[in-house]
């Protein structure tokens, strides 16, 4: 997906998908100014939560790429936190892409990392995952 002026040149743009819980990004990294849209909104828009906002930006701090590209997001699924996961992990696969040289920086920041944790599903003969139904002794 890396696109290339000429070969051995360096790639301008770069598209990934990121995964959280039940939310999936997918997320394209173009040349530019850091500006960052999803789904058609703004970061601060989309996140209004700043907690929420500093998780999608840590990838591109890592790697000092803070002003360097623009991110474009279609993200569906999930809730605030697990489409603000899959947007990290999202920006983060996208950056590798475009250089494998920063793989390592990534890598230890647990960036590329895809967050296994779902919810859990309710079992039969009881109220949820791990409640139990009520017991009556008498």
């Amino acid at each position: 997906m890396a696109e290339t002026a000429q070969a051995g040149a360096p790639a301008t743009s770069s598209a990934a998908t990121g995964k959280r819980k039940s939310a999936i990004a997918r997320v394209t990294l173009k040349l530019g100014t850091g500006h960052i849209l999803v789904n058609g909104r703004t970061l601060e828009d989309y996140f209004p939560r700043e907690s929420l906002r500093m998780l999608v930006r840590q990838p591109m701090e890592t790697v000092n790429a803070v002003g360097t590209y623009d991110v474009v997001a279609r993200i569906s699924g999930g809730g605030v936190t697990g489409q603000a996961g899959a947007l990290r992990h999202g920006i983060a696969r996208a950056l590798e892409k475009l250089d494998a040289s920063q793989r390592a920086a990534l890598k230890r920041g647990g960036f590329l990392t895809r967050d296994a944790r779902k919810k859990e599903r309710k079992k039969y003969g009881q109220r949820g995952a791990r409640a139990r139904f009520q017991f009556s002794k008498r």
